[in-house]
């Protein structure tokens, strides 16, 4: 069982049950058998593109949603870095799929602050990356440290928090929450 199956298993049935439909009602509308919806559900199946093709469109969302691996909320560490003088840079530091709602905020917090996140909506993932200054940041149960360029994406519908020492610290926060139906 390849984790490609597993993830894209997982969106399938997480994108059903969200739209209150049951499996043999996909089946049905996807055209093909529950057993095969069910072995793909399970991640045990491999489909073909026309066979995710025709599952997007009977839950009426872009093929590419799942595909996509955004699915885990775990935090993502992805650390800043650095360019010689004179250079361009191009990283992509998360992809977000759509389905889901962004916003965009500038966080700044003064030096020696702690700052208690509260809890978004189910799903939410938050987003940092810091422009300048240093802070921990993310999850009660596993902050990180985060300097300039770093990013890191949690889910942001459990307690978090942000925390500077003795400099300010200036940070972009998305907050990518599903769009629901």
């Amino acid at each position: 069982m390849s984790s490609t199956a597993v993830a894209v298993g997982v969106k399938v049935r997480l994108r059903r049950q969200q739209r209150g439909m049951s499996a043999a009602e996909l089946a049905r509308r996807a055209g093909l058998s529950k057993a095969t919806l069910s072995q793909l559900e399970g991640g045990n199946g491999n489909p073909t593109i026309d066979t995710l093709d025709a599952i997007a469109v009977a839950l009426r969302i872009p093929i590419a949603d799942l595909l996509a691996r955004d699915a885990d909320t775990g935090p993502v560490f992805r650390p800043g870095t650095d360019i010689e003088s004179g250079e361009v840079s191009r990283e992509l530091l998360r992809r977000i799929s759509s389905g889901n709602s962004l916003e965009i905020w500038r966080l700044r917090i003064p030096p020696e602050t702690e700052l208690p996140g509260v809890p978004h909506a189910t799903g939410t993932i938050e987003h940092l990356l810091v422009a300048t200054g240093r802070v921990t940041a993310g999850p009660v149960d596993a902050p990180q440290e985060l300097g300039p360029g770093d990013m890191l994406a949690f889910a942001g519908d459990a307690p978090h928090f942000y925390r500077t020492a003795d400099e300010a610290v200036d940070i972009t926060v998305v907050f990518a929450s599903p769009i629901s139906t």
